[in-house]
């Protein structure tokens, strides 16, 4: 095994296990809505650890209904199987662009982070509720609370770093609350999205068109 072949799983296990740390911890330990560090001051007040499940992609974005889950879980895989050929394909080159299989590497790592929630967190966790005391319990005697591959995701990052009521006199949304930045996320949904800004940053450098047409 090559030292770069060693250094793309050596980021693809940090970033799956750090995600399933917390994933677990939250789960096990919050009520969904919960936040912690709300009432904290600045500059803690911009991070929160908020828990929310969603049972589709990246961000909350997902199908609706048990077809669309089952659809976005067969679509994660075969994606996930992609970039392992990929992954492999490139460590192969005579000429290896290290930078490049790095973010492919977070990528993936990302992916399978989120495939193993939808996989098998139905199965091993009771349903989690609205309160302190619908904590969910791990491996629930009466069973989970969703077949295979019909888990919901687990996330938790929250940054509101604007929290305010904006202006009467601002159109359209005067009044109302404005949050940035909204999105609550995990740390697969962060490997994900630190991957693909690589690519598209340095596209040129990993001349990822010219490895296209190569292998086309």
């Amino acid at each position: 095994m090559t030292s770069l072949a060693k250094k793309s799983i050596i980021t693809i296990v940090a970033v799956i296990v750090i995600d399933q740390i917390v994933k677990l911890w939250v789960k096990t330990h919050m009520f969904i809505g919960e936040s912690s560090f709300r009432d904290w001051g600045w500059p803690m007040q911009w991070f929160q650890l908020c828990f929310t499940e969603n049972p589709g992609m990246a961000f909350g974005w997902g199908l609706p209904g048990a077809w669309g889950k089952i659809a976005l879980s067969v679509f994660r895989i075969l994606a996930i199987g992609a970039m392992i050929y990929i992954v492999r394909m490139l460590i192969k080159e005579k000429n290896p662009k290290p930078g490049l299989i790095i973010c492919i590497s977070l990528v993936l790592a990302g992916a399978i982070g989120n495939m193993i929630d939808c996989m098998f967190y139905g199965i091993i966790f009771s349903q989690t509720g609205y309160a302190a005391n619908t904590v969910a319990e791990f491996f629930p005697t009466g069973g989970g609370y969703a077949p295979f591959l019909q888990g919901k995701v687990v996330d938790m990052l929250y940054f509101p770093m604007i929290d305010t009521i904006l202006p009467e006199w601002v159109p359209f949304w005067g009044g109302k609350n404005f949050v940035f930045f909204s999105p609550i996320f995990n740390i697969a949904d962060s490997a994900v999205t630190v991957g693909v800004a690589l690519l598209l940053i340095c596209q040129k450098r990993f001349q990822i068109k010219e490895l296209v047409k190569e292998n086309s």
